[in-house]
């Protein structure tokens, strides 16, 4: 199945120089994150060493190297957020939704939460977004309010 797939990906580049990108777009698109066995198997058929493609991979924040939750919570961990709270919600998120110590997904695969530098919305800190819902001037109150909609 992974070869079906990465072919198809292949066919659509293969004769483009600087493709590098658009085949990680895919690969992403189509798996859901960045596979090594996927980026070995680019890297012998396009003969380009796959740090190439770990490179691009790493350098963008777009890209993904281990799989992602279903529903994504971002926690703001800009100054503004920080100030006002964002770390001990992140915590309490962490707990309620039983993510491993070191980990940022459930075992189950339902929620990966990250944390960002800034999303923009200094306004409204600290800010969290749950699967692109915004929630402002959050609360370690609110917490449950923003499991729900994941639930």
């Amino acid at each position: 199945m992974i070869e079906k797939k990465c072919r198809e990906i292949l066919d659509r580049y293969h004769r483009e120089k600087g493709n590098i990108i658009s085949i990680l777009q895919d690969m992403q698109e189509s798996f859901g994150y960045i596979r090594e066995d996927a980026v070995n198997w680019f890297s012998e058929q396009l003969n380009i060493p796959a740090s190439n493609f770990y490179g691009v991979a790493t350098f963008y924040a777009q890209f993904y190297l281990k799989p992602r939750g279903k529903n994504i919570i971002t926690g703001c961990c800009g100054t503004a957020c920080h100030v006002k709270g964002s770390a001990p919600i992140i915590n309490s998120l962490r707990e309620h939704l039983a993510i491993p110590e070191g980990g940022d997904t459930s075992r189950d695969g339902k929620v990966t939460i990250e944390s960002v530098a800034c999303v923009g919305a200094c306004s409204i800190a600290p800010v969290f977004i749950v699967n692109k819902k915004v929630f402002g001037k959050m609360t370690l109150d609110r917490v449950p309010e923003m499991i729900k909609e994941i639930s």
